[in-house]
């Protein structure tokens, strides 16, 4: 990945976050399904810090100090690695953002949850040992098809400290390579 390509994909990662935390709103006020809880990210990774990686239940586990916070951070972090691994798998994505490979991206990082968080959290592979697997399998879909859809979008947004300034050619010239970058 292209050092001036960096910023504008940590920037994407968040824009694509924030797209799944409102859509997870939108769907949480419509339909009464809660959203990922944070506090419960943040208890994982705080139980880490003590060496245990793993839980019977992660709803049981003890609260850790902040937890909300720290899960958080996590969740915007945790997207921000997942652009910046899209990106440097598809450099050139960014000159030319579609839909198709920002939404397979997206789908794609269900496999955190699926392999690692849920089992981790007491759950079982895939959520495989919860009451009902396939709604959360199917909740944990929606979640990521989201951030795919917020990848796409995001990367389209001007973005004045990301992107737009990654593409002027020269001071007197208008923006290349972002369409929808602003002019000088």
């Amino acid at each position: 990945m292209k050092l001036k390509h960096l910023g504008h994909a940590a920037c994407v990662g968040v824009g694509a976050t924030a797209v799944m935390d409102v859509g997870a709103q939108i769907i949480q006020r419509t339909t009464g399904t809660p959203p990922l809880n944070l506090d419960l990210v943040g208890r994982w990774i705080g139980h880490m810090r003590r060496g245990a990686f793993a839980h019977e239940s992660i709803m049981t586990a003890e609260p850790v100090e902040r937890e909300h916070e720290i899960g958080l951070v996590a969740h915007y972090a945790i997207g921000v690695g997942f652009a910046l691994a899209f990106v440097a798998v598809r450099p050139g994505w960014l000159d030319k953002p579609t839909l198709v490979p920002a939404m397979t991206a997206g789908l794609a990082t269900c496999a955190a949850p699926w392999l690692l968080m849920q089992p981790a959290w007491g759950m079982g592979l895939a959520a495989s040992t919860l009451p009902d697997p396939a709604t959360t399998r199917l909740r944990t879909v929606r979640a990521h098809a989201m951030y795919g859809l917020g990848l796409w979008a995001s990367a389209w947004i001007p973005m004045a400290m990301c992107s737009a300034e990654n593409y002027r050619t020269d001071a007197t010239s208008a923006s290349v390579g972002h369409p929808l970058a602003t002019q000088p």
